[in-house]
């Protein structure tokens, strides 16, 4: 603790804040005031002073930089507000449409003042890592990666090494919580330089600066971090709470306000209004795009006046107020040299380019997708021809077209498999589809980690703790062909996993013998038929009653069963008529999964109807109140239309909302369920 009067204990608060006025010169306003040896001097001298103090040092002091003992995992944070991804625009005319959309939106919510000629707050696009960091009473709290945008990975150890982020806020009279948001990014020359140290010391060089930035933030180790050239640049915000002092009105002027506490801001932007506005802005940045320091694939636009983002509010994962201009995708031409198919995680048969390599956006491609074979017809694309190759929106590489003009003699036409290549299965394609599948399901070894993921999940089996990175090592060391082999799992065995101490198997463990008492529904649901979701499992749950009587069940008899149609009947079928899937559904019979049909309530009040769910609801999960609903004799539907009877709405309902009142649809919030269910 820190004596006020003590003249030691003064002079290092002082070098302190010399410091840190040195950092906010150097790292925000790219001016710095003395020489590099200078401030190595005051930095030595400040950490002698500790050294002889250690009871003076605090979290935010410029020595706590230096990164810590390394991690075994990765934490997990959830976002006290989610961290929503934007929409894409890549023509004007969207940009046009966005602005119509913003304008309606605004009028239709009675602000008739700021729907007149809209003002933008526009902002580049940063390519890198985004990231949310919170400070509590000033002080950096923790920080998260945006993940699924609920719940992200705990970086904080390695956050705190970036020197662009300040590790105590500056300015009085701040919030008792505060959210900051922004991009964890490598400037081009700190890329090439890393890469050049890399690649002297024989160790991996990256691709491009976003993927040397993510590469460095997610390490465990935080002194590896902490020897990476990242730079942190703000943009928005999530939880703001205990401030007394009014917010600014404008996003303009948050991002001022960002400036004053310390955070660095991308120097490119402005507020403009309307379309013509946005795509001079959108037209000066892809001139100086080349000279930034920084790579940005495109810029953003955000409706300027808070209370206009607050009436426009939000759809499904992205503010309504806010959309993505994206540049155009880089085209390079290059050899096709052979076509490939590669089995996706759900049985997807996706032809896939292999390409003389060949640089573009920053990566060397190799590969790239043709999608599936009327693309190859439609494009006529052939092996051997010379082909343009695009970046899609700066990520994934696709074949646009061939050139025909430098077709050689010998250009092959490409044949689809009749069979998967990698287990044998028939490889089917239904009249209606434009992908081709394989019908090898659970017994696949491609689809093998996402079907297991898929059962595991808290809609299907529910076993908690079976996540991506378990899965991953208990395919690979194939200890795990199919669900039942889960159940054949010991605790000695989880334990030869990575990373896995022997609670953290006893609790995998005890979960998965949990879940040998599944409702049939789910069990259904489980296996991952295709166009069998949840709703169809229900129903083909309650009409059958037995997993026996299901895979007897001809598709006549599969017609009967309400809302199943002939696609799916014909999916259902051809699913339990795969020799491979009938031994899985025995061999989990046999290890004692035990399904049982989902109880039902003598109270009835609710039959006949159908209900969806959306939104967040005050005390109720969605899928509690869909157990409710059907034990009150009900359905519930994933999607509305003119059959359905009530939308249940609550908190950030999106289109399901829009649609009911489009269709005039009853919608009613959790409280008239309850009294429609008896509760209340």
């Amino acid at each position: 603790m820190v004596i006020k009067h003590d003249p030691e204990a003064q002079a290092l608060q002082a070098l302190r804040n010399e410091i840190r006025k040195h950092d906010q010169a150097y790292y925000v306003q790219d001016a710095p005031l003395i020489s590099d040896a200078q401030y190595d001097a005051l930095m030595h001298e400040l950490q002698k002073l500790e050294a002889a103090h250690p009871e003076w040092i605090t979290p935010d002091s410029p020595t706590q930089r230096v990164g810590g003992a390394p991690l075994s995992s990765f934490a997990s944070i959830r976002h006290a507000v989610p961290m929503l991804s934007l929409g894409n625009a890549f023509e004007e005319a969207d940009i046009t449409a966005f602005d119509k959309r913003v304008t309606d939106g605004l009028r239709d919510a009675g602000l008739l003042g700021l729907a007149d000629m809209v003002e933008y707050n526009c902002e580049l696009k940063l390519d890198g890592l985004a990231i949310g960091i919170r400070y509590e009473n000033g002080v950096l709290a923790h920080a998260a990666t945006r993940g699924d945008g609920q719940t992200g990975e705990d970086v904080t150890s390695n956050i705190r090494t970036i020197a662009s982020v300040p590790l105590r806020l500056q300015g009085e009279n701040l919030p008792s919580v505060f959210e900051i948001r922004g991009e964890v990014l490598m400037n081009r020359q700190d890329f090439i330089k890393l890469n050049q140290q890399q690649d002297a010391r024989g160790e991996k060089v990256f691709v491009n600066p976003r993927n040397a930035a993510a590469g460095s933030l997610r390490q465990l180790d935080p002194r590896i971090t902490a020897k990476r050239p990242l730079r942190f640049f703000a943009y928005g915000w999530g939880e703001i709470s205990g401030f007394t002092s009014p917010l600014p009105l404008t996003h303009a002027d948050m991002l001022a306000w960002f400036s004053q506490l310390g955070f660095p801001l991308a120097q490119e932007r402005r507020v403009v209004k309307g379309v013509h506005g946005m795509l001079e802005f959108y037209r000066h940045v892809s001139r100086v795009r080349a000279s930034l320091p920084y790579e940005i694939d495109g810029v953003v636009y955000k409706v300027n006046h808070l209370a206009a983002q607050q009436a426009l509010g939000f759809v499904s994962r992205a503010p309504r107020f806010a959309v993505a201009h994206k540049f155009p995708a880089k085209e390079v031409s290059t050899k096709l040299l052979g076509i490939e198919v590669q089995v996706g995680r759900t049985g997807a048969i996706t032809p896939v380019a292999r390409l003389q390599p060949v640089f573009v956006g920053g990566v060397t491609v190799t590969n790239a997708t043709l999608h599936n074979e009327d693309e190859i017809r439609r494009k006529d694309v052939r092996i051997g021809d010379t082909v343009i190759v695009r970046r899609a929106g700066d990520v994934i590489p696709e074949v646009v077209r061939p050139l025909p003009e430098l077709r050689p003699a010998d250009a092959r036409e490409f044949v689809m498999v009749t069979a998967c290549p990698v287990c044998g299965s028939a490889i089917e394609r239904l009249p209606d589809e434009a992908v081709s599948r394989c019908s090898g399901g659970l017994f696949c070894a491609a689809q093998r980690k996402q079907s297991i993921l898929h059962a595991a999940s808290r809609k299907a089996l529910d076993i908690e703790g079976l996540g991506e990175k378990i899965v991953d090592q208990l395919v690979d060391q194939g200890w795990v062909h199919s669900l039942a082999d889960l159940y054949r799992l010991s605790v000695e065995k989880i334990m030869g996993l990575e990373r896995m101490g022997r609670k953290s198997a006893e609790n995998l463990v005890n979960a998965i013998e949990k879940s040998k008492q599944v409702e049939l529904s789910r069990l259904i649901y489980a296996l991952g038929i295709r166009h069998v979701g949840e709703t169809t499992a229900r129903d083909l749950a309650s009409y059958f009653g037995s997993m026996t009587a299901l895979m007897q069940a001809s598709e006549e008899e599969l017609l009967k069963v309400t809302e199943v149609g002939p696609v799916v009947s014909g999916s259902i079928r051809r699913f339990f008529a795969e020799q491979h899937n009938q031994d899985v559904i025995a061999d989990l019979l046999q290890v004692g999964v035990q399904p049982k049909q989902l109880e039902k309530s003598q109270n009835d009040t609710l039959a006949g109807n159908t209900f969806v769910l959306t939104g967040t609801l005050p005390t109720w999960s969605r899928e509690e109140a869909g157990k409710l609903i059907m034990e009150a004799g009900g359905k519930v539907s994933g999607s509305v239309s003119k059959k359905t009877s009530y939308v249940v709405a609550g908190d950030d309902a999106g289109s399901k909302l829009e649609k009911a009142r489009q269709l005039g649809v009853n919608v009613i919030d959790e409280d008239q369920l309850r009294r429609m269910l008896g509760l209340s």
